[in-house]
């Protein structure tokens, strides 16, 4: 076993392996930095570029990628309040208010340094975890995957918004905007009114840059040029030492935020399907309801950074999991890994690590030594981001809705889907004004799909009996704490209304 980690880092530090991981990693932040695109347009985009590389370097190069990528969307987070893509929007709730601050620096370094070290961790666990956990992971079917999700529900709309009705009604709305396109059973088609563009349903990318990105972007637009808003962000950010230091041992201060962040995302994601969106949300609940300063949690709480950004990272190793050891793709970039292997002749399964041991251990290695590259890239690059922080809102706001509309476009180039994020920027906006979650309806809409197709599989199972769900204990034990979920955030918004 020794001597194959040690030929495994052999193999991932060599030069031309470290020059594709490096830039991997620099791509991925790029690009997770424009609105509408992210890491998994990079990868799907970036993939051809593998066939002319070895194995080891294309998978390597891809992971880095995909590091990269999701760590880069926490950047227009912070500074805009506009998220690169959806698992960013909680990163938002907290590092764009203590940019508003002046500590758009600071936000940003918390950010990163959260993100390598959920990584790292989650590297960690998966090299320790891929046999026995995949035992595990086969013990989750319709049933169990309903039973999570509704749990998941009941966790996000009770830390959304001050509502927990408004944010679990955003929900279902959601989830009813996931259901038009085909029928995953009888493909008949539902609430397309004729129009072929719907048969695949909205697009998730549309929707959810659309209200959560353009829509913050057009909301501040308004806010500045109705003169509801002062333009003195850029006055704000401190240019001092004091300003930009985040001392270690500060940082590891929130050393159980950091482990508890980590641990959530790598559970997410090896659970196959789930996603990075799930795990930041659940991690900032968690993190919200364990921490001392838990109301101050959308005011600009470093912790509320630190639990998305590691939880966002760390599913980045864990979804490999699932995909190792079983060959089922724990979200989207882990399939288009699968189809990066399967392009190089390496079928991913249970006899992946027997036949392909050198290019797993490999592959491991590269992961370790990218996320050191990952802390050094993204350090040197804090400073470059941080003066975009120092340019007027008023010359900075319309190039970005200008680069969210090119987003959109350029991937499909499809006209239609400039037009859902057009009318989804107005609804996110119409919610933000009447004080409803927008996150909550892009959480809908993203499980819905899943949802709904666990829940008939369920259905299907046990013949509409609902009672029968309890004879899966890990069913039985999400259910209940849904409801003791729901059941606490009612309790405690009856008591905030009682005058003190």
């Amino acid at each position: 076993m020794f001597e194959t980690l040690v030929n495994a880092f052999a193999l991932a530090v060599e030069p031309m392996n470290l020059l594709f991981i490096a830039v991997g990693i620099l791509l991925g932040i790029v690009i997770g930095v424009l609105p509408g695109l992210g890491s998994v347009t990079a990868m799907a985009v970036l993939i051809p570029l593998t066939y002319y590389m070895s194995p080891l370097a294309a998978i390597a190069f891809l992971v880095g990628v995909n590091k990269g990528g999701t760590s880069g969307g926490a950047i227009p987070a912070i500074l805009l309040n506009s998220p690169g893509s959806p698992e960013a929007a909680a990163t938002a709730w907290d590092g764009y208010p203590m940019a508003q601050k002046g500590q758009a620096f600071r936000a940003m370094k918390f950010a990163l340094f959260s993100s390598v070290t959920g990584d790292t961790i989650s590297d960690i666990l998966l090299i320790v975890l891929v046999v026995p956990f995949a035992a595990f992971a086969l013990q989750f079917g319709p049933v169990e995957y309903t039973a999570v999700l509704l749990f998941s529900f009941a966790l996000i709309a009770g830390i959304a918004g001050e509502s927990p009705l408004k944010s679990g009604m955003a929900i279902f709305v959601g989830i009813f905007l996931s259901t038009i396109g085909l029928d995953p059973v009888s493909s008949s088609p539902r609430f397309t009114f004729g129009r072929i563009e719907l048969y695949d349903g909205l697009s998730l990318t549309a929707l959810a840059i659309g209200a959560l990105a353009l829509g913050s972007v057009v909301m501040q637009v308004s806010d500045l040029a109705t003169k509801r808003a002062v333009d003195d962000f850029a006055a704000r950010q401190a240019d001092t030492r004091e300003g930009r230091r985040l001392p270690a041992r500060e940082f590891f201060s929130y050393w159980r935020t950091l482990i508890r962040g980590a641990l959530t995302g790598s559970l997410v994601g090896m659970l196959p399907g789930l996603g990075v969106t799930l795990a930041s949300f659940l991690s900032y609940s968690g993190a919200k309801r364990a921490s001392k300063n838990g109301r101050n949690f959308g005011k600009g709480e470093p912790e509320g950074i630190i639990a998305t950004e590691s939880a966002n990272s760390a599913v980045v190793g864990s979804n490999l999991v699932p995909t190792i050891a079983l060959g089922i793709p724990g979200n989207i970039a882990a399939a288009l890994l699968i189809g990066a292997l399967t392009i190089h002749g390496v079928v991913p399964g249970p006899f992946m690590l027997q036949m392909h041991g050198d290019l797993i251990y490999g592959l491991f290695a590269s992961m370790i030594v990218a996320n050191l590259f990952h802390l050094l890239i993204g350090r040197a690059g804090l400073s470059l981001w941080a003066q975009f922080a120092r340019i007027p809102r008023r010359l900075i706001l319309p190039p970005v809705l200008t680069f969210s509309i090119f987003g959109i476009y350029l991937p499909s180039q499809s006209i239609w889907d400039v037009g859902v994020v057009m009318a989804f920027a107005g609804i996110g906006m119409l919610m933000s004004r009447a004080g409803v979650s927008v996150v909550c309806l892009v959480i809908g809409f993203l499980l819905g799909s899943m949802f709904e197709t666990s829940l008939r599989q369920a259905l299907l199972l046990y013949r509409a009996d609902g009672l029968s769900v309890f004879a899966s204990p890990i069913a039985s034990v999400f259910l209940i704490l849904a409801i003791a979920v729901i059941v606490r955030a009612v309790w405690q918004g009856k008591r905030e209304d009682v005058p003190a």
